[in-house]
């Protein structure tokens, strides 16, 4: 029988979200609420609840023809929102959910933000955790989860996790793939994961596909043995070679890439009409702190450093991918 476990997806933008998520839940008694079919919500007005629900209804809809190439069906009860909606606020988000027995339920999710970046960032990224918890019935490897669901956060958002990866490449932070790849917890330091992620999910999608992409996280977690599934899937000889073609594509300023060209495989939300909801200019790209959305198993992240290597039974005792012998560690130079 397998275990029931709780997951949650939480999103500290910076270290007052806490605080004001605590102020939200304590005054959910003054809230306004609106229920569609999949979610009900709890907004400090009439008017943007019913804008958040709606919009939620939308990106569930659309979010799942992109990436499942169908709708999911309506949840069996369901999911509340509880939204802290206020200008120049940090954008952020915290959904949890229950698997059991490859089933999953039990939404709830919390969004805080402006009011823009709730509706085209904080809402279709979280929305995206329930469309993969739906989809694969199990939680993916980190850097896939975080990096899939922030492609489709606003164009604003997703400059400030290129402008990190960056910094993170040029101060040895990069994440060796053997290591990012058999990650089911968080790192102590999140950020370079989130970035990180972010960039080989784009390369992968915009490459391949995102049904290929989809295929390849469901086979990788059949035996996690990912360096076979990227040869299987990507033609890559290692997790390595796959490392060292990536990152030739960031040192070229990463060009558009071929799925991108053809209308684009990773959808922007900052792309795509949501009802009511008017695109803002894109912010500075320098305020690399207002967002970080975090999916996370609810027990506590324990003290590995990211350094996590889960082999699949029979694997041989090192990775066949690690780098050779005196290889620069950090990944910019």
């Amino acid at each position: 029988m397998e275990a029931r476990s709780k997951y949650t997806a939480t999103a500290p933008a910076t270290l007052a979200i806490s605080a004001l998520v605590l102020c939200l839940l304590a005054s959910v008694a003054d809230a306004a609420r609106y229920q569609t079919t999949n979610f009900i919500i709890q907004a400090p007005t009439p008017e943007l609840a019913k804008e958040i629900g709606d919009t939620a209804e939308y990106w569930r809809r659309e979010l799942a023809i992109k990436w499942l190439g169908q709708e999911m069906p309506p949840w069996s009860r369901a999911c509340p929102i509880k939204a802290d909606v206020a200008p120049h606020m940090g954008a952020g988000g915290v959904t949890t959910f229950v698997f059991d027995r490859g089933e999953v339920f039990d939404w709830n999710m919390t969004v805080t933000g402006s009011r823009e970046r709730v509706l085209d960032s904080v809402l279709p990224h979280e929305i995206t955790h329930t469309i993969f918890a739906c989809h694969f019935r199990q939680p993916l490897p980190r850097w896939a989860d975080e990096g899939a669901c922030t492609t489709v956060e606003h164009k604003s958002e997703i400059a400030k996790q290129e402008d990190l990866l960056i910094r993170f490449l040029k101060t040895g932070k990069g994440i060796p793939f053997a290591s990012m790849f058999a990650m089911k917890e968080y790192p102590q330091d999140v950020l370079p994961l989130y970035a990180q992620g972010h960039s080989l999910t784009r390369y992968l999608i915009g490459t391949y596909g995102q049904a290929k992409f989809l295929e390849f996280i469901a086979d990788g977690m059949a035996d996690e043995n990912w360096p076979r599934a990227v040869k299987q899937h990507y033609g890559h000889d290692s997790l390595y070679a796959l490392q060292n073609d990536w990152l030739n594509w960031v040192k070229q300023n990463r060009p558009e890439l071929p799925g991108e060209m053809q209308g684009g495989q990773v959808m922007l939300a900052s792309n795509n009409a949501v009802p009511a909801t008017p695109q803002p200019p894109i912010t500075p790209a320098d305020s690399v702190a207002t967002t970080s959305h975090e999916s996370a198993y609810l027990k506590v992240v324990r003290d590995q450093q990211g350094q996590v290597v889960r082999r699949a039974e029979g694997q041989a005792p090192a990775y066949v991918d690690a780098p050779p012998a005196g290889a620069e560690k950090t990944y910019w130079r």
